[in-house]
């Protein structure tokens, strides 16, 4: 009888120490899942090596930790800033180039910059390799896949004026390129505006011998920002310590991207099973040292190279109306 009793006595302290275990994890620095605020983060286009740092941090829990919790969705056909700008996401992926005519003019919208993804931009123009296209000249009486965007052909005929050509000599087709690769295998484009990080790096991993030439090489002014974090201006006002946590909470992704690119590699990869695991990785590793190159922190935005792009813009009205400077990008709410 005593044995029966002392076990029923064992039993009720296990189940008593088993909840009380349970109770301890719930408070052991993160809060309750029903407790985290909310979040929603809209990407540019589909996911790739550009957004790593919020998928580790997604999965390393770095976000939870901060008391939040972040769905990632992707873009509508308008583009992450109207969502942002709309307050349907609380922060997206953007560009300085495209901000652009987002920011000028009266109907501007009411979006900012918080942080800076890639450090430098890494975009310029690949071609195959001997057909004379390694600089901007050598375009002369060759395609060029465009998009028709006034400040994509601004920047083109700047760099070819720059370096002794005569634009009116480029041929320029519509651009219909899904795959770099393809395109210039197949010969149906002679060159093509990528960015390195991605397009580039599938050449080498393809074999396939290039020339290759970046604006930002060229001409300063056009190292500007691209990607960047963009936020709503009244979800930062009205909650500046969140934005602080979430940012907080990137930057930590960002930078164990960029201390183990590997592992981060496969971070995204188990996040986007479809992905090229060997194009990831092989991205990832370049990127590691371009998301925050020589700044002193991730994100940063220096306030001169962004004014510098800008300014070129206005003095070549590329926009209805002349961009603001001095406005749209922010250093405040990253962690220092």
């Amino acid at each position: 009888m005593k044995k029966k009793l002392y076990a029923l006595l064992l039993a009720a302290v296990l189940v008593m120490t088993a909840a009380a275990c349970g109770n301890t994890s719930s408070t052991d620095g993160k809060k309750d899942i029903k407790d985290l605020e909310k979040i929603t983060f809209v990407l540019d286009w589909t996911p790739n090596t550009n957004h790593t740092g919020l998928y580790v941090a997604q999965e390393k829990g770095f976000f939870e930790e901060a008391g939040l919790e972040v769905e990632i969705v992707q873009p509508p056909e308008d583009g992450a800033e109207v969502m942002v700008a709309s307050g349907k996401a609380q922060f997206g992926v953007s560009f300085q180039d495209t901000l652009a005519s987002a920011f000028a003019g009266e109907d501007a919208l009411p979006v900012t910059a918080v942080a800076s993804v890639i450090q430098h931009n890494t975009s310029g123009i690949i071609s195959r390799a001997g057909e004379g296209m390694d600089t901007p000249k050598g375009m002369e009486g060759h395609s060029y896949a465009t998009w028709n965007s006034p400040i994509e052909l601004a920047t083109l005929e700047e760099v070819v004026k720059a370096d002794g050509g005569d634009f009116s000599k480029v041929e320029l087709i519509p651009s219909t390129v899904t795959d770099e690769v393809s395109a210039l295998k197949t010969k149906s484009v002679d060159s093509i505006w990528i960015f390195y990080a991605w397009a580039g790096v599938k050449t080498e991993l393809e074999e396939l011998d290039t020339d290759y030439f970046a604006f930002a090489d060229i001409d300063p002014v056009f190292d500007y920002y691209t990607p960047v974090i963009i936020s709503g201006n009244e979800y930062l006002e009205e909650n500046p310590e969140t934005a602080k946590a979430f940012l907080e909470a990137l930057s930590k992704g960002y930078e164990f991207a960029i201390e183990n690119p590997e592992e981060a590699a496969d971070i995204l990869c188990g996040a986007v099973p479809e992905l090229d695991k060997e194009l990831v990785v092989a991205s990832q590793k370049y990127l590691a040292e371009q998301y925050q190159a020589e700044a002193e922190y991730w994100g940063y935005i220096d306030a001169e190279r962004w004014n510098n792009f800008y300014n070129w813009i206005n003095e070549n009205k590329l926009t209805e109306d002349e961009v603001p400077l001095d406005t749209g990008f922010t250093n405040e709410y990253l962690p220092q």
